[in-house]
Parts: C-alpha cells; structure tokens; sequence
C-alpha cells in the first residue's frame, strides 16, 4: 500500500515531545539526554597519577579509587561522588554504559595492573601537572595508535599548580613532541602557550559530526576562563579537524576543541579546564562551575566526546586495539526504539508514525517520502575490531512510491561507508523507486575489509520534486566474530 504524502512536520505527538527535550538539553547543559540501551561497555580511565588535585585542582570523578563506585554504586547525582569531575563521571555512570575507573600510579600498556591501559577503550587526562615519563609517553602513544582514544585537556600557560616548573600546555606538548613513538607532529596540531582570560568560542557547522550533534546533545558554545586554544597543521595529519573556535579565529588557528586520529586511534583536545568543572569537589578547592553553565553546552561537548573516542557502538575489542574480536552486534539503538538517540539523523527520520509500519516494535527510521525536492541522512560510527574475520552489516528495507515509471530512478537512497573525516570508502548498495514492494525485505552487507577501521555508515535517501518516495527501514545489525 502506498504511504500517503507527508508534511515536513512529521513528527508524531510522541516524538516531537521528545525532540523538545532534546533542544533543552542542547540550550541547558545541566540536562543531559541519556543514550539507553547501548550495545556494548565503554571503558574509560581518567588519569590521577599526574598532580592532577594540586592547588585548587580537583579534576577526579570520585575520592574512590581506581573505582568511583566504592563511594556511591548506583550514583543519581553529581553530589554522589567526590570531585570536580564527578558530573561527567555520574552521566556516564548513568548510562549503563560505561566502565570508568582512575589511575593514581604510572601509565603503562601491556602490563599487569588493573589500570593497564591495554584494559581500555579511552584515557582522559584532564590538565596533567608534571611530565610523563619517557615510558609513559611510549604507553600512550601506543595505545592510540593501537586504537584507544585520547582525550587531552589543557589550561592557559603558567597555570603551574604544583610549582614543579611545567603546566599542562608544556606537558601535553611534550607527549607529543618527544616520545619514542611518533615525535613527527603526529596528531597535527600544537597548543598555544597562551592565557585567554575569557571567551564563549563557537561550534563550527557541521551537521553530521558526532562529536557536535552526538546523543548527548547538540553543542553550540564553549567557554573559556583562562585558557588556551590549538593551531592546526593538516599538512602533518589530514585527519585534525577544529570544532570550535576563539571568537574572530578559524581554520588552522584559534581552535578551541579540536579532533584528529593516530593509527587506529582517536584524539580530542579541549584549551580549558573550567568548561569540564562542576563546581563542587574536595573541601578547600576553589572551583568553577563551567559544566552547568548556561551560556555554553560544555556537558554535551564533553560527553559527546567521549562517546566518540570510546567508539560508542563498538565492542570494547581488547583495549586499544589489541586484535582481538569477542561475538557481538555493534550497532547501538539498532530497532530504533530508544527514539533520537545514538544514530544521527535528519529530523523526523527516527519516528514512530502510523503512517507507516515498523517491521518490529514501534519505531523505525523514514527517509524521504514527501513529494517535494528533499534529502534525508541516517547514521552511526561504529568500530570493527581488527581481530574480526566476520562483519555482517543487516537491515530491514522497506520502499513504496506513487512513481509510476518502470524504468528511471526518479528518488534513491545510497548506503555507504565513510572514514572519520567523511570521506565515503564505498558504496554498498543504491535503491530506488524501482525497487518498491510490500513488506520488508532484508539487505545484506560484508564488512569484514573495515576490520581495524572507526567507520560511519550512512544512509541518504534523495527525493525529486514531486511524487513521493519512502524509504523505511527497520531492525539494522553488525554482527562480528
């Protein structure tokens, strides 16, 4: 049966309900929209072992540790754990998705300890106050480039909280500049030695960044308050890539949040500690309450990232891509039914409409079918593990039209495979209103070439000007082993 032509307001009561939560969680960074259901755990270390409570620095998730979990198990609220990083840690917590834990002694990689790196999806570390050593330098890079991901936060230069000599721009600095890696700029950027006293830098428009538009929430601003910004170099590294910028700066310099890739790794740098801060923490510290600000959207940014450098909807594939598979679907939200989270998609497309029907369940993902000129997206980055000989890429589609042409392609839909700066890899199939038919019909797809790759893959269903097209699809999978 054909659907009937929709208006571009297609949301139902339901869904547009829930898209104003979502916008107030985009303008309110205290509201966090809560991805449910994720496939996989993501393991995440936050560095302590490098002065990072010295002076009025307080950037710990919980006074617990390696496990924040010995001071509350099941936190519901930032005040559950102790620190002035415990409203980052609380919302991953939250999750269910998530496995978080700090380090207070030497990094390493390959080793024994429970906070070996090779036991992680993610390192952060939030404004280190003394030098890595040499073997520490070797460990982190390493385990980037073997496929962990890297999240970085400075502060402004001379922000030397232990009077050792060195701050977090020198130190990050040196990580990459003098280690036994890779020393040729291997991320592509360089921090400034500089002290921004204030600044709201502005997120740069890109709709399909997951770090940008991520189920957390959209970001719009940052802040700085006292700190320092990156200048790129993609002649060193393509990949680098600013995401938000100091006001009046673009491009290759003035970059306050930035992304790259090393290796099989991810990287994410931020120019300040403040916006990470919650404002509460240990007696005695001084505190800036940036994550609750609401002149930025400094939480979702935060979150975001950290989703993104964890693979979120990735298995946890051994710890920085040690090259082992473990059995598992990788795609998050793959029935839909957790609504607008972990895909990103063209507004309206995830929908529960009685217009159409889902395959299962009561959600599914509608591109397309409005009989005007439109271009619907649909997408999720996903990490295939290096050790997986099998990547089984499945979905349900379903298309009906009021075309009546036997033989052109008036309205299609591609599905295709990106790498992280959005370059399509390849194309994996292209339907058109020529492929219309009751009921769904599975499509199936290998991956197994994108083993040891962080992929996006995409969905674009392109409509002409009259005579609708719709492409519905419904229970996706990526099975590896």
């Amino acid at each position: 049966m054909l659907a009937l032509t929709r208006s571009r307001r297609r949301l139902t009561t339901a869904l547009a309900a829930f898209g104003l939560l979502t916008a107030a969680a985009a303008a309110q960074a205290t509201v966090i929209a809560t991805p449910a259901h994720a496939a996989t755990t993501h393991r995440v270390l936050f560095d302590d072992g490098h002065a990072e409570e010295a002076g009025n620095a307080d950037w710990i998730i919980s006074t617990s540790k390696p496990d924040p979990l010995g001071e509350d198990s099941s936190p519901s609220s930032e005040t559950d754990w102790t620190g002035a990083l415990s409203s980052w840690g609380v919302a991953l917590q939250k999750t269910g998705s998530y496995s978080l834990k700090s380090a207070t002694s030497a990094l390493t990689y390959g080793g024994s300890s429970a906070t070996d790196l090779s036991n992680f999806d993610t390192l952060v570390l939030p404004e280190p106050n003394t030098l890595f050593t040499t073997a520490e330098k070797t460990a982190i890079m390493t385990f980037v480039k073997n496929g962990g991901g890297l999240f970085m936060i400075s502060d402004h230069t001379g922000a030397d909280r232990n009077n050792d000599g060195e701050d977090a721009v020198e130190i990050l600095n040196d990580l990459m500049t003098n280690n036994s890696v890779d020393s040729t700029d291997p991320f592509g950027f360089s921090i400034d030695s500089l002290n921004i006293s204030s600044d709201h830098p502005a997120a740069i428009s890109d709709s399909s960044d997951p770090v940008l538009h991520g189920s957390f929430g959209t970001v719009t601003k940052s802040l700085i308050a006292n700190g320092t910004t990156a200048t790129l170099k993609p002649s060193d590294n393509s990949s680098v890539k600013g995401l938000l910028y100091r006001t009046g700066y673009s491009g290759n310099t003035g970059a306050f949040f930035l992304t790259s890739t090393f290796g099989s790794g991810r990287v994410a740098f931020w120019g300040d500690s403040s916006p990470i801060d919650d404002g509460t923490g240990q007696s005695g510290n001084t505190l800036y309450d940036g994550w609750n600000d609401s002149s930025a959207t400094n939480a979702p940014l935060a979150l975001n990232a950290t989703a993104w450098l964890a693979g979120a909807g990735s298995s946890g594939g051994g710890g920085g891509g040690s090259g082992t598979c473990t059995a598992a679907q990788l795609l998050g939200n793959n029935g839909f039914e957790s609504g607008n989270t972990t895909w990103s998609a063209s507004s309206g497309v995830i929908t529960n409409s009685s217009s159409e029907s889902a395959r299962t369940g009561s959600y599914y993902a509608w591109l397309d079918g409005y009989g005007t000129a439109t271009t619907d997206t649909l997408s999720q980055s996903v990490t295939i593990p290096s050790g997986c000989t099998t990547a089984a890429l499945s979905f349900y589609l379903h298309v009906d039209t009021a075309e009546t042409s036997t033989s052109t392609a008036y309205d299609t839909l591609k599905v295709q495979v990106l790498n992280s700066s959005g370059t399509v890899l390849g194309t994996l199939a292209t339907y058109s209103n020529l492929n219309a038919a009751s009921g769904y019909t599975q499509r199936s797809f290998s991956l197994a070439s994108y083993a040891g790759q962080t992929v996006t893959l995409k969905f674009t269903g392109t409509e002409g000007s009259t005579l609708q097209t719709s492409f519905v699809i419904d229970d996706t999978a990526l099975n590896v082993n």
